[in-house]
């Protein structure tokens, strides 16, 4: 059956942290631009998780960047709506910095289990 296209978000690695996956802020005009491209893809925004820090100030910075560099790619992809940023620990600094999508996995179900 035909669903559409598949709704993409573009992780960036905004600490180059070798544990996370996505692209470095550099790349991703560039990924962005060959998505927007294929025909069963739909560009919808930007994704990232930042380095686990306590430090707000922190917090509020690496959201900024993430925050800045999606607004600088919707200038050539104005359809992008989605902004996904901010997990159970930190997503108070990302909604302050426009998150509009937050992942709160431990708030809601505690802990992982080992």
């Amino acid at each position: 059956a035909d669903q559409g296209p598949l709704n993409v978000c573009v992780q960036v690695n905004l600490s180059a942290e070798e544990s996370k996956s996505g692209t470095t802020s550099s790349a991703a005009s560039e990924l962005c631009q060959q998505i927007a491209e294929l025909p069963n893809l739909t560009l919808r925004g930007l994704m990232a998780i930042p380095a686990a820090t306590d430090d707000e100030a922190a917090q509020h910075r690496a959201f900024s960047v993430l925050a800045h560099l999606f607004q600088s790619l919707q200038t050539s992809h104005p359809d992008m709506d989605t902004l996904s940023m901010g997990m159970s620990n930190d997503y108070a600094a990302a909604i302050a910095e426009g998150s509009t999508m937050i992942r709160l996995g431990t708030a809601l179900f505690g802990p992982r289990q080992s």
